[in-house]
């Protein structure tokens, strides 16, 4: 039988809970710089044309 210290186990699972969390976070909002500016280009674009297509009054 081995013995479990109870205090490691918590602190263990804590850890791999932030971890989890933590690397949801990195997918969720970690982009580099280069992408968040062609995404910005890509968007300025679109609004570009959608606003050439727009008619007068």
């Amino acid at each position: 039988m081995t013995t479990v210290n109870l205090n490691r186990a918590r602190k263990e699972k804590s850890k791999s809970a932030r971890k989890a969390t933590a690397d949801g976070n990195a997918l969720k909002y970690g982009r580099s710089k280069a992408d968040k500016l062609a995404e910005a280009k890509k968007a300025a674009l679109a609004m570009k044309r959608h606003e050439a297509h727009k008619k007068e009054p």
